[in-house]
């Protein structure tokens, strides 16, 4: 079959109605998605480089977790050595009502009363974890920082009555010396946990920085990427009107170059 031949005025109406067609297939593409860099045939530089600026913010996204993880665990502990300081101060009271009195019945009680406070530190040292984590039972916790591998650790301590240095209730307290190894023992303990909710609150503070650090950084990312392919939904919608202008007058255009050529066949008949 031979080749059909297009006259010239048909064929340039064709092609600019091909054209216009294929703008308003991109253009209902840019709204579609919101981008008006959707692939590397778009424009290769934005496309990679948006990539890549998207990789890095998901990759610290993934660190936010472990963050928050770790914000949790040292707020645990932190919890944990509150409660266990209040309880000592609690000893600290029984102790000193028992300095205070002669009576080996009321030796006896308050003795039977310190020993309890002391096994309820234990179960407060105990249940004092995060998510498999317990800085209070000796567990260290670290937690990443970058992307790139840097990291902060956290040490972890004993604060059950053993750990604190601690012992029981000697002989009943009996004796006035027993009491006042006791009331030394808890003193010690009170300065040690004092301390170590210190040191909590510093390490606490450190990944409460980085965390936000990293979602602002994350935020930088994104709207970096975003800069570079985001459409302008405005904009487009305007070219859409246009191209469909165009496309309507496109065919009006080749209908009239259609009637032209009939026009000429008409003389030969």
């Amino acid at each position: 079959m031979s080749e059909i031949v297009l006259s010239s005025a048909v064929r340039s109406n064709l092609l600019q109605l091909q054209s216009t067609a294929d703008l308003i297939g991109t253009t209902q593409t840019k709204l579609a998605t919101g981008k008006r860099v959707n692939s590397a045939l778009d424009n290769p530089n934005n496309f990679f480089t948006a990539q890549g600026l998207d990789n890095r913010a998901n990759d610290l996204n993934n660190l936010l977790d472990g963050m928050a993880t770790g914000i949790n665990t040292i707020q645990a502990a932190n919890n944990g050595i509150s409660a266990i300081t209040k309880l000592v101060q609690s000893a600290q009271s029984l102790v000193s009502q028992a300095q205070q009195t002669s009576d080996t019945t009321v030796r006896k009680s308050l003795s039977g009363q310190f020993d309890e406070v002391l096994n309820q530190i234990d179960l407060l040292a105990g249940d004092s974890g995060f998510n498999g984590t317990n800085l209070l039972n000796g567990d260290d916790l670290t937690v990443n920082l970058s992307e790139t591998g840097s990291s902060t650790t956290v040490n972890g301590v004993t604060d059950d009555s053993s750990g604190l240095s601690v012992s029981g209730a000697v002989n009943n307290w009996g004796s006035g010396t027993d009491i006042t190894a006791a009331a030394g023992d808890l003193t010690t303990a009170l300065s040690t946990l004092r301390s170590q909710a210190q040191t909590l609150g510093s390490n606490l503070s450190t990944v409460q920085i980085r965390q936000d650090f990293t979602k602002a950084t994350i935020s930088t990312l994104q709207a970096g990427s975003a800069s570079l392919t985001l459409a302008d939904s405005n904009q487009e919608g305007a070219n859409l009107l246009a191209l469909q202008t165009r496309q309507q007058l496109s065919t009006t255009a080749l209908s009239l170059a259609s009637q032209a050529d009939q026009n000429v066949l008409k003389l030969f008949q």
